[in-house]
């Protein structure tokens, strides 16, 4: 079960632990869009890969050279296929929701940091004496 790109170990055991198999996987370079100029218009740099069984499609147009973005296609694939099988279990997903937890908290003592200076400012105001009007 070999990958036609050069993998990182971790990817390469996702892909075994995943079942996915290379031969499953159809390859195709098209002309990339978008930001760039003539460069990205004229070279079929972006790299598509499908996953037969699973009919999940990636694009990569990150990097300029073909080959970079064959690797970054397949380290999405790999990622996206294990976000669809393993759902909320995934290392993405976990990562993600660990995220979300800390804005949480910081918002909230964000919220609190701003009533307690709301609250000080208020003091301040309360101790300022009236100005006596002059008759």
């Amino acid at each position: 079960m070999d990958f036609p790109v050069e993998l990182s170990p971790i990817l390469v055991a996702k892909a075994h632990k995943l079942k996915i198999d290379p031969a499953d996987i159809e390859e195709s370079f098209v002309v990339g869009g978008g930001k760039g100029g003539q460069k990205v218009n004229k070279t079929a740099s972006c790299v598509q890969l499908r996953h037969l069984p699973s009919a999940t499609i990636v694009r990569c147009q990150k990097h300029r050279e073909q080959s970079r973005n064959r690797v970054s296609a397949y380290k999405l694939l790999i990622l996206k296929i294990e976000d669809q099988v393993l759902g909320d279990k995934s290392d993405r997903a976990k990562k993600i929701f660990k995220l979300r937890k800390q804005k949480v908290k910081r918002s909230k003592r964000a919220k609190a940091k701003m009533l307690d200076d709301k609250s000080h400012r208020g003091e301040v105001k309360k101790l300022r004496k009236p100005v006596n009007e002059v008759e």
